[in-house]
C-alpha cells in the first residue's frame, strides 16, 4: 500500500474563522492597529478572498504588512496570547480528533495555509501537526519588512509548494495516497491534485463542485 498523506487547510476548515482576520481584530483590540483606518480594508480583503477574486500578492502582502517594523521576538508575547485567547477557543473538538486520527495512523500530516508562517506555526503545534506549508513573511536584518517572499502558499501555489516539500523528502505526490481537506474554492487546485478531496464547511462554489464530483462533505461540530 502507498504511504498516506493528509493535507489540512486551516481557516474555516480546522478553525472556525480566518486567522488573518482574527489577527487583525486582535491587533485592533490591542491598539496596535488603528481600527478606523484598518477595519474596512480588512473586511474588503476578506470578502474578496471568499469570492475568489482577490489578487494573491495583494492579499498576502496586506496581511503580512501587519508584522512590519518588529522582530519575531518583539511579536512573540502577542503571538502567544493570540493563540490562547483567540485561536484555540475557535478550534472544534471534531477538528482536533480528525487530525489526531491521521497522526495516530502514522500518515504524513501537513497543515497548508495561505496565512503567513509566523501567525500559524503555533496553531500547527497546537494540533500536533509536524509540517507546515504557509506564506513566508520576509525578514531583513531580523525585522519583518511587511512583504511576503517566495512562492505564495495560495491557489496553485499550494500545489507547487507541496511538490517542493515532498521532493525535499524524496517523495512524489503520485507515490502517496493523498487526502486534502478544505473549505474554499481557492483550494480547488490542491483538491483536484489529490486522490481524495474532502470539502469541510464548503463555500457555495466548492459545495456545488463537491456535489457534482461526489466528494465527501464534513461539518465539524
Amino acid at each position: 500500500m502507498k504511504p498516506r498523506l493528509a493535507l489540512f487547510d486551516l481557516d474555516h476548515t480546522l478553525l472556525h474563522g480566518d486567522s488573518d482576520g482574527l489577527w487583525c481584530g486582535f491587533l485592533m483590540d490591542e491598539g496596535v492597529l488603528e481600527r478606523a483606518a484598518f477595519a474596512a480594508r480588512n473586511a474588503d480583503m476578506e470578502a474578496q478572498y471568499q469570492a475568489g477574486t482577490v489578487d494573491a500578492v495583494a492579499f498576502a502582502n496586506f496581511y503580512v504588512s501587519t508584522l512590519a517594523g518588529r522582530t519575531p521576538a518583539q511579536w512573540e508575547p502577542l503571538r502567544r496570547r493570540f493563540l490562547h485567547e483567540v485561536v484555540a477557543p475557535r478550534i472544534p473538538r471534531d477538528a482536533l480528533a480528525l487530525v489526531r486520527g491521521h497522526l495516530e495512523a502514522q500518515d504524513l500530516v501537513v497543515l497548508t495555509t495561505a496565512t503567513n508562517r509566523f501567525i500559524t506555526e503555533l496553531t500547527a503545534a497546537h494540533f500536533g501537526i509536524p509540517h507546515l506549508l504557509a506564506t513566508e513573511p520576509e525578514l531583513q536584518d531580523g525585522v519583518f519588512t511587511g512583504r511576503a517572499t517566495g512562492t505564495l502558499n495560495m491557489r496553485e501555489g499550494k500545489v507547487a509548494r507541496l511538490h517542493a516539500f515532498l521532493a525535499q523528502r524524496g517523495l512524489q505526490l503520485a507515490g502517496l495516497h493523498s487526502t486534502a481537506y478544505s473549505d474554499s474554492r481557492n483550494d480547488l487546485p490542491l483538491l483536484q491534485a489529490v486522490d481524495v478531496a474532502v470539502a469541510v464547511h464548503p463555500d457555495a462554489t466548492l459545495a456545488a463542485i463537491a456535489a457534482e464530483r461526489g466528494w465527501k462533505v464534513l461539518h465539524l461540530a
